[in-house]
């Protein structure tokens, strides 16, 4: 999974999948949800996110990983 921050439009970008989308839904006002050809989730954009969020911290709980999985970029 990957946070993307676009500052210029106020927009995160939640990336789930290597999937590309094939299909994006409106699920809730300024939340798009992006789909794959079987139908998976695969992103979710939220628009003016600042407004929403607490941008300055992720923090995280209880994922299932492994230390082969986590990579830093």
């Amino acid at each position: 999974m990957k946070l993307h921050y676009y500052r210029e439009t106020d927009s995160l970008y939640i990336d789930l999948s290597e999937t590309s989308s094939v299909d994006s839904r409106e699920v809730a006002p300024g939340v798009v949800a992006d789909f794959d050809a079987q139908g998976k989730i695969v992103g979710i954009d939220i628009e003016h996110a600042s407004v929403i969020a607490d941008l300055t911290r992720v923090d995280t709980e209880s994922l299932p990983m492994s230390g082969d999985t986590i990579r830093d970029e």
